[in-house]
C-alpha cells in the first residue's frame, strides 16, 4: 500500500500505539507527515514487552511525522482528558481516533477472575467509549474525521462466546460503539468504522498466547496498518458504519498478493476469531501441516471420537516416556504441578510433578502439593498433543482441551511436549 500523502498534517490520536498494530498504524501515517498522539501506558521499559511511548515517538519522527507521547490509562477519565487537551494545544485539533488498546484473556467463566473481567471491559469497551467521547467535539471540526476501532464484526454465533465469553463481550463492546456512533454522528460527517484481521497478527500479545514459534503462522502488523491507512484516507461522509477485514480492504485497493505481509509465506496462516468466511479447505490444510487454527465452522476440528486403535494404552506410554525425562534440571525449568483428567478409551486421573525434588508422575492426584494447572481431554487428544500432532494452543482454542488454574504454568508444559515428540 503506497503512501499518498493524504494524511499529511492530520492529527491522529492512537491508543496502545507504543507497540504492535497501534504503532504500525502510527508509522504508516507518519510517512505521510501526520501528527501522532501516542496514547499508551508504557513509559518505562517492560521486562517482557518491547517499546515505550518514547521509543515509538522516535520511530514516528524518523518516519517523517510529528509525535506527542502521552502516558494514558484509557480507563481513567482524567488521564484521557489531559492527553486530548495536550493534543489540541500542540496540533490545533484532532482528525482521527484509532481505538487500538485492548486486553485479552481466553478463559471460561469459572476460570476468569472478576479482576480480569473488569480489566477487559474497562479497557476494551469503556476505554473505547471514553476516548471517542472526549475526542468527538474536536472531530466534528475536522474536514474528514474518522473513528477506527480495532474490533471484530458482531458475530452472534455461540462458538465465539462459549470458550471465552468475558473477552468476547468486552471486544464486542468496541464494535457496538461503532454500530451506534456511526448512526449517531452520521450527520456530523464523522466516519465510524471497525477493522479486524483475517488471520492472526504477530504481536507481543500473540507471542505470549502462542509461544515464540507462533510468528511463522501469522501476518505482520503492517497489513493492518495498510488497511487502516486505506480507510482513513476515504471520505468520512461516504464510508462509515463498516466492519471491515484487512485483506478485503486491500483487495478493494487493488492488492492481490499478500505474501509480503506474512512472517513466513511458506507456512499456512492461523485464522483469527469471529470470522466465518475463511476458506475451510485452507484451514484444514493448515491444521494438517501443524498450524494452530483459532476457529472452525464445524467442518474442521470436530470433537474427536476416540478409537481403541488410536488411544489404547497410549496414555501410559506417554507417562512412561515422561518419567525418563524427569530430573532436577527439568523441575528447575518448569516449577509446576499438573493434573490430567483423561476421558475416552483410556480414562483416568494422572499427575505430573515438576516442582518438587527430581520430579514425579503417575496415576491419581498429585501426592505432594495441589496442581497448579489442570487439564481435561480425551485419551486420543492427550496422545496427539504429547506426540506433536495436535498443538496445545489449538487444542485449547478449539475446545479439545479444557484448562483451569495458572495459564502461564500450563503453557510451560509445551517445552516437555517438544522433547517427547520424537519419542512417541
Amino acid at each position: 500500500m503506497i503512501n499518498t500523502g493524504k494524511l499529511a498534517g492530520r492529527t491522529l490520536f492512537i491508543t496502545g500505539a507504543s507497540r504492535g498494530i497501534g504503532k504500525a498504524i502510527a508509522l504508516k501515517a507518519a510517512r505521510d507527515g501526520a501528527n501522532v498522539i501516542i496514547a499508551a501506558k508504557t513509559a518505562e521499559p517492560h521486562p517482557k514487552l518491547p517499546g515505550t511511548i518514547y521509543t515509538a515517538a522516535k520511530e514516528i519522527e524518523s518516519a517523517g511525522g510529528k509525535a506527542l507521547p502521552c502516558i494514558v490509562d484509557v480507563r481513567d477519565e482524567g488521564s484521557v482528558n489531559e492527553a486530548v487537551e495536550g493534543a489540541v494545544k500542540q496540533f490545533g485539533g484532532i482528525d482521527v481516533v484509532v481505538n487500538n488498546a485492548s486486553a485479552i484473556s481466553l478463559t471460561g467463566t469459572q476460570e476468569t477472575p472478576m479482576k480480569r473481567f473488569d480489566l477487559m471491559h474497562q479497557i476494551n469497551t469503556r476505554g473505547t467509549y471514553l476516548v471517542s467521547k472526549m475526542c468527538i467535539p474536536y472531530l466534528i471540526k475536522s474536514p474528514n474525521p474518522h473513528i477506527l476501532n480495532i474490533s471484530p464484526p458482531l458475530n452472534m454465533k455461540a462458538r465465539w462466546f462459549r470458550d471465552h465469553v468475558a473477552y468476547t463481550m468486552a471486544k464486542y463492546g468496541m464494535s457496538m460503539c461503532i454500530l451506534g456512533m456511526a448512526e449517531e454522528f452520521r450527520s456530523d460527517g464523522i466516519a465510524c468504522n471497525a477493522l479486524w484481521p483475517r488471520t492472526a497478527i504477530i504481536t507481543a500479545a500473540m507471542e505470549m498466547l502462542g509461544g515464540k514459534d507462533v510468528a511463522r503462522q501469522c501476518r505482520k502488523p503492517e497489513i493492518m496498518a495498510d488497511a487502516a491507512y486505506a480507510i482513513l484516507c476515504k471520505d468520512s461522509r461516504s464510508y462509515t458504519g463498516n466492519f471491515a477485514v484487512d485483506d478485503d480492504v486491500l483487495k478493494a485497493e487493488g492488492i492481490t498478493n499478500f505474501d509480503e505481509y506474512a512472517f513466513d509465506p511458506s507456512v499456512p496462516l492461523m485464522p483469527d476469531f469471529f470470522l466465518d468466511e475463511f476458506d475451510m479447505d485452507r484451514v484444514q490444510l493448515a491444521t494438517d501441516l501443524g498450524a494452530v487454527p483459532k476457529f472452525t465452522d464445524g467442518k474442521v476440528n470436530q470433537p474427536d471420537t476416540p478409537s481403541k486403535a488410536a488411544s489404547g494404552g497410549k496414555v501410559t506410554q506417554v507417562f512412561t516416556q515422561i518419567e525418563s525425562f524427569l530430573g532436577p534440571e527439568l523441575v528447575e525449568q518448569i516449577r509446576a504441578v499438573y493434573s490430567f483428567e483423561v476421558t475416552g478409551d483410556e480414562p483416568g486421573r494422572w499427575f505430573l510433578d515438576l516442582k518438587n525434588g527430581g520430579g514425579a508422575c503417575g496415576q491419581g492426584d498429585p501426592p505432594a502439593t495441589p496442581a497448579d494447572a489442570s487439564f481435561v481431554m480425551t485419551s486420543d487428544n492427550f496422545f496427539k498433543m504429547f506426540s506433536g500432532s495436535l498443538k496445545p494452543t489449538s487444542a485449547f482454542m478449539t475446545g479439545k482441551m479444557k484448562i483451569s488454574g495458572d495459564m502461564g504454568k500450563a503453557l510451560k508444559l509445551e517445552k516437555l511436549m517438544g522433547k517427547l515428540k520424537s519419542k512417541l
